[in-house]
């Protein structure tokens, strides 16, 4: 089973023109669903505190990097309050340059802005304590997603962790036609990140999200 993308520059560039029609807010952002930020980003960090902290097998705070960040709405809310510095990158410029409006006074605490799509993306080696993939990885391709989770890996400092925070299917993967995107069965994510080399270290799901949208899983990954 694999992702059923015929062609790769058409679903990148269908996503490219997808994005740049969309309005740079949080509801933009959310697909109209902005109301559930708040509860988004509480789960999310109360599942990251799991791993950060001090001694063994604990996860630094020095630098994340936000992935598929748009206006910096999980930067603004969860990596900046945790992290001293955070890089952002995202395939749209106008979502970096509003981030740089939307972040306020601490985006002097964001070091870099990249304006890339993740599959040319390459982190800087061992720069990272958390790497941030949310609501991402359904605009990779399989093979693409596979290879910027490698890249990832190497992006790690000393007990870092990357974070897939994600819709799941409930069987075999769909594709979204509108924002050129596809979702995942959740046993086909955890095989590819499998073959990208990494181990789950912890999973769970997201709660108390409307019904009528995906089911939303978090994995952790070293």
């Amino acid at each position: 089973m694999g992702d059923g993308v015929q062609n790769e520059t058409v679903f990148y560039s269908k996503a490219e023109n997808y994005w740049r029609e969309v309005e740079p807010t949080v509801d933009g952002m959310l697909g109209g669903y902005g109301k559930i930020s708040n509860i988004d980003i509480d789960g999310s960090k109360k599942f990251l505190q799991k791993f950060l902290g001090q001694g063994e097998g604990k996860t630094g705070n020095g630098c994340a990097l936000d992935c598929g960040a748009g206006i910096g709405r999980i930067t603004k809310r969860l990596l900046l309050p945790l992290f001293s510095t955070v890089d952002l990158v995202d395939v749209t410029q106008e979502f970096l340059d509003q981030a740089k409006v939307y972040l306020g006074d601490e985006s002097k605490r964001v070091e870099n802005y990249f304006c890339l799509g993740l599959q040319d993306f390459i982190p800087q080696d061992r720069r990272y304590d958390v790497i941030w993939i949310q609501w991402v990885i359904g605009h990779l391709t399989d093979d693409h997603l596979v290879e910027f989770l490698r890249r990832c890996r190497g992006g790690l400092r000393p007990e870092g962790l990357i974070v897939i925070k994600d819709n799941v299917a409930y069987e075999g993967v769909i594709p979204d036609d509108v924002d050129s995107s596809v979702c995942r069965e959740l046993a086909l994510v955890k095989s590819l990140v499998t073959r990208a080399g990494l181990t789950i270290v912890c999973e769970e799901q997201q709660m108390n999200f409307p019904d009528e949208i995906y089911q939303v899983h978090q994995l952790a990954l070293r």
